[in-house]
């Protein structure tokens, strides 16, 4: 009797954690910048800059020639920092009005489609570069699984997109490959809707693959959004790393050796401050002789010595951030923020030497993104009627990916969101 009851709850624990896992809507997740694996290639076009970039590094390579560029540690070194800026940098070719790699280099992203790339920026450096692993790992507590209904989509983070009427090859790809797999996630789930998790940078390109496509596809296919820290007005923090490079906390490593790639990224313009959300009338940038305030982007990027950058600026990126927080209400969204934080709001350069770092003045945030900046979809709340945003005191940019108390309002969302029949998008 006691082996027939131990097997009758036995079953229906394995019957009730089959109907929990079977109810759960698949689920997408869509990192920040850096927030996935890289890898490229040097082809015969590949002119390196010294000899050591030539026969030294990288040193592991496979059979096709093909190395992990993001990320290495052989980077924090000098030399191979040089290296590394160089096979790191976009060129933005004017006639073709397109970004595009150093030429003889070539990248890629890995296992698009599953988490794999995202968990580590590199596998054998656990425990020093893990990223979405602890959320992940909670996911599948609640019964997610990589691959049946839990999937990553990483990109090439140094892209970007441009406003309409302008190239963007490679962000516009990856917004089909992601509307594809959207698609098939949901096909492959019994037709259930998918949840969107991104984090930082990857909340923009939900937002404009939410734009760019049909409301009766987005409610179709997507049953929410849940952005994590997204920046959606930019950042001052991005400022910094135009004018004197950005280590982001990485020790041992010149911020102006890095800076010159950062410069080139696509994705880095995307995150400058918009006029449309910071007040036009506050100073983000105060030199001797010049304040800039997010009105004033084109001529911050040239007195910093970018002039090159003035005209992607503004005829690719101005207009793109000027839309960016009045596209229609197509999806439920819940917005997930660090604040109290400690983060840039103005930077003093006292004696207008943007190659030195600028004293700090510091205002709210999650560390890296402004609180107006995290907030701009809450102050539009009637173009966003379906908008929920969580605030998580202390809780730093990228420590809401890692944090216990976030990890559970996270996980407690989606699991209200595959709970609630009734959270679908009005037409």
């Amino acid at each position: 009797m006691k082996v027939l009851i131990i097997f009758i709850i036995s079953t229906m624990l394995s019957t009730n954690c089959q109907a929990i896992t079977t109810n759960l809507n698949p689920l997408i997740l869509i990192p920040g910048a850096g927030g996935n694996q890289l890898e490229a290639r040097l082809t015969s076009k590949y002119k390196p800059t010294s000899l050591l970039c030539n026969k030294l590094y990288p040193l592991n390579k496979d059979s096709e020639g093909w190395f992990r560029i993001w990320f290495d540690p052989s980077i924090l070194l000098a030399p191979f920092t040089k290296c590394f800026n160089q096979r790191m940098k976009l060129y933005y070719q004017t006639q073709l009005d397109d970004y595009y790699n150093d030429p003889g280099v070539e990248t890629r992203i890995t296992h698009f489609g599953s988490t794999k790339s995202l968990l580590y920026l590199n596998p054998y450096l656990q425990k020093i570069t893990a990223y979405m692993e602890p959320l992940v790992k909670a996911l599948e507590e609640i019964g997610y699984r990589d691959g049946a209904n839990l999937f990553g989509a990483p990109y090439d983070f140094r892209y970007g997109l441009a406003a309409e009427g302008h190239q963007s090859h490679v962000g516009s790809k990856y917004l089909e490959d992601l509307k594809e797999l959207i698609e098939s996630a949901s096909n492959s789930n019994g037709g259930k809707p998918v949840i969107l998790v991104s984090h930082s940078l990857g909340g923009l390109y939900v937002q404009q693959l939410l734009v760019r496509n049909p409301k009766c596809w987005s409610q179709k296919y997507i049953k929410h959004f849940i952005a994590l820290a997204s920046p959606w007005g930019g950042t001052v923090m991005q400022m910094l790393t135009f004018a004197s490079g950005n280590t982001l906390g990485v020790p041992l490593v010149n911020p102006l050796l890095v800076r010159e790639e950062q410069r080139s990224s696509e994705s880095n313009m995307w995150l400058l401050p918009s006029p449309k959300v910071f007040n036009t009338k506050s100073p983000l940038v105060v030199t001797p002789n010049v304040t800039y305030s997010a009105h004033d982007i084109a001529e911050f990027l040239k007195d910093i010595g970018f002039p090159e950058g003035v005209l992607p600026y503004t005829s690719r990126i101005l207009p793109l951030v000027e839309n960016l927080v009045t596209s229609t209400d197509q999806v439920p969204i819940t917005c997930v923020i660090g604040c109290g934080v400690k983060t840039p709001e103005t930077l003093l350069y006292a004696d207008g030497d943007f190659d030195k770092s600028p004293e700090i003045v510091y205002g709210d945030g999650d560390g890296t993104v402004n609180m107006i900046s995290l907030l701009s979809f809450e102050s539009n709340k009637s173009t966003y009627q379906h908008l929920k945003v969580i605030k998580l005191q202390g809780v730093s940019h990228t420590g809401i990916l890692k944090d216990e108390i976030a990890l559970e309002k996270i996980v407690e969302e989606i699991s209200f969101i595959n709970s609630d029949i009734s959270l679908v998008s009005k037409a």
